[in-house]
């Protein structure tokens, strides 16, 4: 027993080639702002975001005609937009550019030998003034720089004690006007 087959039902089940977009133009007039909201999402700059979609729309113009489903175009721009923004991450940037004559460079200011030996002895004078208990603890925590715990070994005293000590010699460290005025 044969089946009977049916020509005209065989033509109708292979579908025709679906082009909503008749031309590449009209795609580009109907989805640009949709991709242009794409391409912003990828990058900080309005302007490079309109570069980008150039571009990915250069490389889909060139494959137009290689697209065979055009419900799938929307995926294929993105996709272009993505690798695009993805080489020029991996392009390197160069930010020098070489000139013919070398600028001068600027000069450094704040390191005058003098005003360092004028805040250096301030800080000494105003060290001198503290307890002799508290000087202690600050010139070996921060002049020696012992840990609190060898400060406290060393002074046979607890950590907790060379903590609240250290701590209300560099406040008055900070109240000094001699020490205000050299800063």
């Amino acid at each position: 027993m044969t089946t009977p087959v049916c020509t005209s039902a065989s033509a109708a089940a292979a579908p025709a080639r679906q082009t909503p977009y008749p031309s590449f133009a009209s795609y580009v007039r109907a989805r640009q702002p949709v991709l242009l909201r794409t391409a912003r999402s990828l990058t900080a700059n309005p302007s490079d975001a309109e570069d980008l979609l150039q571009t990915a729309l250069a490389k889909t113009y060139v494959a137009w005609e290689r697209i065979e489903d055009q419900r799938a175009l929307d995926g294929y721009v993105r996709r272009a937009l993505l690798n695009t923004r993805t080489s020029q991450w991996r392009k390197r940037r160069v930010d020098e550019f070489s000139c013919d004559e070398l600028p001068e460079p600027e000069p450094v200011p704040g390191d005058d030998p003098a005003e360092r030996q004028a805040l250096h002895d301030a800080m000494w004078r105003a060290i001198g003034k503290l307890p002799a208990r508290q000087r202690a603890m600050v010139v070996l925590r921060y002049y020696e720089d012992l840990s609190e715990a060898q400060t406290a070994e060393v002074l046979g005293v607890s950590v907790g004690t060379v903590k609240s000590a250290v701590s209300r010699a560099l406040g008055k460290l900070r109240e000094d006007p001699e020490l205000v005025l050299a800063r």
